[in-house]
């Protein structure tokens, strides 16, 4: 079983940027498929983006073209840089481990182990 801990969270402006970090120990990550989700408050964790083994990528129609996913095996760390951020992006962020090898993280149903959560704040 893998251990996630995201960091990176904060408050930040709208229009401003955050980069979250997710480090893994307990399996290397190398052929693992990961995923960052959210959820803010009264709502359900929801997805924002997906990055598999290979580094095929996979965005929440709502995070396109400000979030970038990506991942560093050798560091056994997955990222997210978060880019004009607005008062609607305030959540827990959650990393995430799949379960499959051969299916993208895109939803709750398909993930393994989660971290523990990073509170993103932004103010209007």
């Amino acid at each position: 079983q893998v251990q996630l801990v995201e960091s990176g969270g904060g408050l930040v402006q709208a229009g401003g940027s955050l980069t979250l970090s997710c480090a893994a120990s307990g399996r290397t990550l190398t052929y693992v498929n990961m995923g960052w989700f959210r959820q803010a408050p009264e709502k359900e964790r929801e997805f924002v983006a997906a990055i598999s083994w290979r580094g095929t990528t996979n965005y929440a129609d709502f995070v396109k073209g400000r979030f970038t996913i990506s991942r560093d095996n050798a560091r056994n760390t997955m990222y997210l840089q978060m880019n004009s951020l607005k008062p609607e992006d305030t959540a827990v962020y959650y990393c995430a481990a799949g379960s499959n090898s051969y299916i993208m993280v895109v939803d709750t149903a398909s993930v393994a182990s989660w971290g523990q959560g990073t509170l993103v704040t932004v103010s209007s």
